[in-house]
């Protein structure tokens, strides 16, 4: 078992607010983190894809009057829409019996139909909080190279082989295209919905083009943004939006793609192993892929990403607007002797970065020219965590 940094965030908001909604896909570590939690305190526990715990609301009031003063965890509970109505009235009642916090555990793998659902009902009454896979300053910067491989994903990320790891991932993807994505409604081929993915495993960290994504799978441009739209919404793809200020510059307009998950993008291109991936034309994309996620996971809530390019060539991997509008401008690199660009820094003067840094592959502070540090990747994150 690894301490989840998301475990004292979750601790922190139910002290502070009436109801936490914790989503991150499945697998994800979120209902381990709820029962931890629960034997913290007095707790009832339901899982909504059960139909016996369903059934235990079908009278929701009823069953919810008798919890008064426990911390109900409702896991999966996307499968009950209509229950967010009666979440807001429990909330409202106990807040005038003069309890205001700790009441609701929402746990979700489907986040646009999640905040949809809630933000109506629950306005003012709830915090949001996404819990990524694993990281690194969780699992130690000493298994980098098989968080990279395997991804973060509890299960993979522990098995007993690469062999293991990739197996459960076949499964967990198999799972998602077969059983999940369907449950929520689109009626998309588990074939076709494989292929687009896989392409975006293949351009990894590449612009936008849906044109070209379109042509290859025969379907219309419109099909595309709905497909990716749907794996953005299920937290599995990031959908990273350029820069957006005016610098007196043509931008890049288009975002950049990523599947999340590393071990994700590896198990789509079958690349089960270390020596595999290293010979692959993704492994750059793979690293850039893999030290942003880890990077915005470690920044302060808040944190807007962003990456920066302008036509003439300027570039940035990874602007991070932390709260209180500091600017930190990150370029990453798959090499153990980083320099940077004159285009870096021209970005850099154009953004008006506060803080500039190379994230690299080595294991040791180096400087890389020009009041400029290239830094291990578990260096950037410990910086990121300073209050």
């Amino acid at each position: 078992m690894y301490q989840r940094q998301t475990s004292q965030i979750v601790i922190s908001a139910l002290d502070a607010q009436a109801a936490v909604v914790l989503l991150g896909p499945r697998q994800v570590g979120k209902t381990t983190l709820a029962l931890e939690i629960a034997e913290q305190r007095p707790s009832v526990y339901l899982d909504l894809e059960r139909d016996a715990d369903r059934q235990i609301l079908t009278e929701p009031d009823l069953y919810l009057d008798e919890q008064v003063g426990k911390l109900v965890i409702l896991d999966e509970v996307q499968q009950m829409p209509n229950l967010f109505k009666n979440l807001r009235g429990q909330i409202d009642m106990r807040r005038r019996k003069g309890s205001r916090t700790g009441q609701f555990l929402l746990l979700g793998s489907a986040s646009n139909v999640l905040l949809h659902q809630s933000a109506e009902s629950l306005a003012g009454r709830v915090r949001y909080i996404e819990m990524p896979p694993l990281l690194l300053d969780e699992v130690g910067e000493d298994r980098l190279n098989d968080l990279w491989l395997r991804g973060g994903f509890p299960d993979s990320f522990q098995a007993d082989s690469d062999r293991s790891s990739m197996t459960w991932r076949e499964d967990f993807l198999r799972t998602y295209l077969e059983r999940d994505i369907p449950s929520l409604g689109p009626r998309i081929p588990a074939t076709t919905l494989r292929r687009f993915w896989t392409m975006l495993a293949h351009a990894q960290g590449g612009l936008l083009n849906a044109s070209a994504l379109a042509e290859g799978l025969g379907v219309s441009g419109q099909t595309v943004g709905r497909y990716l739209d749907l794996l953005v919404d299920l937290m599995l793809v990031r959908r990273l939006q350029p820069w957006h200020e005016n610098v007196g510059k043509r931008l890049v307009k288009s975002p950049k793609v990523f599947v999340r998950d590393s071990g994700l993008v590896h198990a789509l291109l079958g690349l089960g192993s270390q020596e595999s991936l290293l010979g692959h034309p993704v492994v750059g994309g793979s690293w850039e892929g893999f030290c942003i996620e880890t990077l915005i996971a470690a920044a302060p809530t808040g944190t807007e990403p962003f990456f920066y390019r302008t036509t003439a060539g300027a570039e940035l991997d990874l602007v991070l607007r932390l709260p209180g509008d500091d600017i930190w401008a990150i370029e990453i690199k798959r090499t153990t002797a980083p320099k940077v660009s004159r285009g870096f820094h021209l970005a850099v003067d154009d953004i008006k970065a506060d803080r500039k840094m190379l994230v690299y592959a080595g294991d040791r502070e180096v400087p890389a020219g020009d009041d400029l540090r290239a830094v291990p990747l578990a260096a950037a994150v410990g910086q990121l965590r300073k209050p």
